[in-house]
């Protein structure tokens, strides 16, 4: 794992996009606009690191492809949290995105008041699959703190431990580069 500052210019960018464009165009399960900002910042934040241009919200829905390399279809899924992130924490996947032709996951936690982007690790689809665990709709679900929350849609967990480890930036893109050639 390794956690990096936002920059506020991001922050700020991700703000008026979520402001002015609605990420939640599923049928059900769409996300708060703090959840949608949540996933925004993550996003915006790893394209940076491939120096790619920053999402627009113009085409709509993005089928589960945030980035493409070598291509092979990255998606980044972002959970908020107001703790820094522990080897043993989770991370939570919608079922209802498991259809999307992604091949592999990029899994982060944005400290929402820290303004830090942890990235956990990332995992390819075949690995995610073999490793997740699943939870129906209206399951509580347990934190380590032993607070609890009712899961609003069916969900997966993946565990941090499954994810291939990442030290820095170069660490990340070099084994994405490895694995997608």
């Amino acid at each position: 794992m390794f956690t990096v500052k936002v920059e506020n210019r991001i922050i700020s960018y991700c703000q008026n996009l979520v402001n002015s464009h609605n990420f939640g165009k599923r049928f059900t399960a769409n996300g708060t606009k703090q959840q949608q900002l949540t996933g925004i910042i993550g996003q915006s934040v790893v394209m940076s690191f491939f120096n790619l241009p920053l999402p627009t919200g113009q085409s709509g829905c993005d089928n589960g492809t945030d980035l493409i390399v070598n291509n092979k279809t990255i998606d980044v899924k972002t959970m908020g949290r107001t703790t820094h992130v522990k080897p043993h924490y989770t991370n939570n996947f919608l079922k209802l995105q498991d259809y999307f032709p992604t091949d592999v996951y990029i899994f982060c936690s944005y400290h929402k008041t820290a303004k830090k982007l942890t990235v956990c690790g990332w995992i390819s689809k075949t690995e995610l699959i073999k490793n997740r665990q699943f939870f129906p709709k209206g399951s509580t679900r347990i934190r380590s703190n032993n607070t609890t929350f009712k899961t609003f849609a069916d969900l997966f967990e993946i565990d941090n431990c499954f994810l291939n480890s990442v030290a820095t930036i170069q660490d990340l893109k070099e084994q994405l580069y490895a694995y997608t050639y």
